[in-house]
This record gives C-alpha cells, sequence and structure tokens, in this order.
C-alpha cells in the first residue's frame, strides 16, 4: 500500500484533550492514518514514504456537512429573501416539479461536492430525492456521503407517494450497499409533510437496516403553532409518541425549543443539526446552542442546502455558530473556537454513527485530512491556530484535501472532477431553466 507522509506546521487532530501540535505531521498508509508524530520522528521512521511538505498550513479533519440539499446547488439564487414557506411552495416546489430528474441531481449534487470539497467538507449527510444520483455523483468525486432515502406525503416527479419513496429509497440502497464512501439515511422530510403512518415506517427502516434517521424538525414558529391545531401538540411531543427519538435521530434546525424538549433531546440522545446561517436568512430564528451545550446536547453543523444558505460554506457556519451565540447570549465564552470545530468534526462523526473511523485525526482512522494555508497576509500572524480557522481564516483558504488517503483536492483544484465540462453543463442546464 502507498504510503503518504503529510508534514504541516500545525496538526489539529480534534482527539478530545489534545491541544494544536506544531511540527507535527501524519502518515497515510493506504486509506488509514498510520502514524502521527514529529516531523523528525516520521522522516526517521518512514524514510521512503512520499512526503507532501505543507509549510504555515494546519492539517485538520475532514469537515462533515452534516445538513444539505446537494442537487439544489442548481437552484442557488432562485428565490432570495421570502419567507420558509412562500419560498418552498410558490418557488422551490413547483421548479422541482417541473425540472428534477435523474440527471438533474446528479450534475448538481457533483457541483455540491466540488464546492464542498473547495470548502474542506468531506462527508455530507444530503437529503433529496432520486438517491442513486446522489450516490453516483459523491463516488465519482470521491467524497463521503449519508444518501437519504427521502419520503413526503404528496407526488412529485421523482415518486407517486410515501410507498413508493421507501420503495425507490430501498431499491438505491441495496445497489449501492457495500459502497465504502457511503451511508444511508431514513429521511422523513418534515411534521408537516409527513403522516404519522409513514413516520412510524420510516422508523421501522431505520431500526431494521441499523442506519441513522435524519429530518427537518421546529424549524419555524409558525410550524410549530400549525401542528399545534392539527395535532393538539408541538411537533417534537408527536415524534416522542410515535417513538421518533434516539441516537439514531439526527433533528434538523430545532430552532423553536423549550426546556422540556431540550431536556428530552439530551435524555434520548438526538443529535440537534444547527444551520445558522440558512435559518438567518430565512429568519427562521436561532438554535439555542448556549442551553443545548448545558444539557450536553450533540449539536453539530449544516450548511442546509444552497437555495437557501447560498453557500455550502462550512467554515462560514462553523464562524457564524460561535459568533451568533455569543451575540444573543452576551456571553463570549459560550460556543468557542474548540466547540465550534468539535460541531463539523467529532461531534458530527458521532451523530452519524462513524465515530471509530472519522471526525478526528488518529492513528487507525480514515485519513480525510484537510489543509489549511495560513500564510496570507489576512491570516497573519498566527498566535492560535486553532482559533485563527475559526474566527479568520476561510473556505479559500483551504489548499489539500484527501478522502480516505486518496488526494481529492490538490491546490484548490479537484482531482476528480473535469470542473471546466461541469460549469458548462451547469450553464446548459441553468439556461434551459431560466428560458423556461
Amino acid at each position: 500500500m502507498s504510503q503518504t507522509l503529510l508534514l504541516p506546521r500545525w496538526l489539529l487532530s480534534m482527539k478530545p484533550g489534545e491541544d494544536t501540535l506544531e511540527h507535527h505531521g501524519l502518515l497515510m498508509d493506504g486509506e488509514r492514518i498510520a502514524a502521527i508524530g514529529t516531523h523528525a520522528e516520521l522522516l526517521a521512521k518512514y524514510p521512503q514514504a512520499a512526503r507532501v511538505d505543507l509549510p504555515e498550513q494546519i492539517l485538520i479533519p475532514g469537515l462533515i456537512n452534516a445538513h444539505a440539499h446537494s442537487a439544489m446547488t442548481l437552484l442557488r439564487g432562485v428565490a432570495d429573501d421570502v419567507p420558509l414557506m412562500d419560498w418552498l411552495q410558490n418557488h422551490i416546489w413547483p421548479l422541482e416539479k417541473k425540472w428534477v430528474s435523474e440527471a438533474w441531481t446528479y450534475l448538481g449534487s457533483k457541483l455540491a461536492a466540488a464546492e464542498g470539497l473547495r470548502s474542506g467538507t468531506t462527508y455530507i449527510n444530503d437529503m433529496y430525492f432520486f438517491p442513486t444520483a446522489m450516490a453516483r455523483a459523491a463516488v465519482d468525486s470521491g467524497v463521503r456521503a449519508a444518501v437519504s432515502m427521502n419520503v413526503i406525503d404528496f407526488p412529485t416527479g421523482y415518486a407517486s407517494g410515501p410507498d413508493d419513496y421507501i420503495a425507490k429509497g430501498v431499491a438505491a440502497y441495496e445497489q449501492y450497499k457495500g459502497e465504502k464512501l457511503l451511508d444511508w439515511t431514513s429521511a422523513p422530510h418534515a411534521p408537516y409533510t409527513v403522516s404519522d403512518e409513514t413516520f412510524i415506517k420510516l422508523r421501522d427502516l431505520a431500526e431494521k437496516l441499523d442506519i441513522q434517521m435524519h429530518c427537518h424538525i421546529h424549524e419555524t414558529a409558525g410550524e410549530v403553532s400549525d401542528s399545534v391545531k392539527q395535532y393538539g401538540v408541538r411537533p417534537i411531543e408527536r415524534l416522542d409518541k410515535l417513538g421518533l427519538f434516539s441516537e439514531r435521530m439526527i433533528a434538523v434546525h430545532m430552532v423553536h425549543l423549550n426546556e422540556a424538549e431540550i431536556e428530552l433531546m439530551a435524555r434520548k440522545g438526538v443529535h440537534l443539526v444547527h444551520n445558522p446561517n440558512s435559518n438567518l436568512k430565512l429568519a427562521s430564528g436561532v438554535m439555542p446552542l448556549k442551553a443545548l451545550e448545558a444539557a450536553g446536547v450533540n449539536t453539530i453543523l449544516g450548511t442546509d442546502g444552497a437555495a437557501s444558505n447560498n453557500r455550502l460554506d462550512m467554515f462560514g457556519e462553523i464562524r457564524s455558530a460561535a459568533l451568533l451565540a455569543k451575540g444573543i447570549t452576551g456571553d463570549p465564552t459560550v460556543a468557542s473556537a474548540r466547540t465550534a470545530l468539535e460541531m463539523a468534526t467529532i461531534r458530527a462523526a458521532k451523530a452519524m454513527g462513524r465515530a471509530d473511523d472519522l471526525g478526528s485525526l488518529e492513528v487507525g482512522k480514515l485519513a480525510d485530512v484537510v489543509a489549511v494555508s495560513l500564510d496570507s497576509l489576512e491570516c497573519q500572524p498566527v498566535y492560535n491556530a486553532a482559533a485563527q480557522l475559526v474566527y479568520v481564516a476561510g473556505r479559500e483558504h483551504v489548499s489539500n484535501v484527501w478522502v480516505g488517503g486518496r488526494q481529492v483536492l490538490k491546490d484548490r483544484q479537484p482531482t476528480t472532477i473535469d470542473v471546466p465540462g461541469l460549469l458548462a453543463e451547469v450553464r446548459d442546464v441553468v439556461g434551459r431553466m431560466k428560458a423556461g
């Protein structure tokens, strides 16, 4: 197996209790990390290994985008500055009904993968139709993805109803089962688009296949009040009665929570995805991060889709999460730089059920590694390299990315994707969409 030494100025493993290491590097042996040590130790022990010098750069684990709608890159900017339900019902859903197909989804997902790689994202927890298209896009791009068996209760161009969505999702799962870059989720869209009966089917499916669940919950105040009118209870109470909440559940947005709901999430081990920039742009509100942290809830980060964010930029989410929590609470100690980075790495790996393999740079784990250059004038001087990643550096400073030991971004250029060809296809499709 091929061995490669990565020799940066700093290494931030995200291993609990370990601070930034200086003049340390790591050895990739095949798809895994085989050694971590000082430059001198590694060079002496592995003189035959290929060597990649990364002066004034910091190595971090690959970032995990815990909630995205990848294919919606093709809808980036179609409906800005409108409320969520107006955005969905009058803009997004009509466009999706007209245009979404296997080929459209593959193209948009590949564009998302390329944008993600240039943002240091090595794993995408996706939620969209045509799961085979997302699976192919991820494998072709060399990124990891949790592909969703996505279900809503009404027909679309993809499926005729809940049972059809589930059947197609299971067929895609069976087709790609065993592909090492892919995980799968059972993905009811939201309480306002999914019936109790369908929720129960998807809960049982997740348990049968031993996979995670992925659902939008408590995104807006209107969603909560509408549930009270329709069901007599808030969405979380309804879903709890259906047995939805456990360590399998990845609950997205979770903006409007009371104390009892926060306690329930902690007790059940539910993972909560904070989407700070999407929630700000749609004026949905802000997840109560300080209260969730105090309760011991596993909070993680996602971009949401490019139609609502409009960037698939995990560095932007990390920074926004830290700053928002401080500004909302008046407490500058909440959501430290370390906490914000954990939300995009080690905590997210736990949420995806992949803590043994991903989320930190440790011997034996998969070599999903990101190099970030801190040598530009915007990033100098460096007193604390970890804090620099949160408060100073941006996605434009990501230089190189490896997934499972394979270099998928070299000097900011994807090695697995023909970018000019991809952009030409995107322009062609969008041109036809604009023409109607």
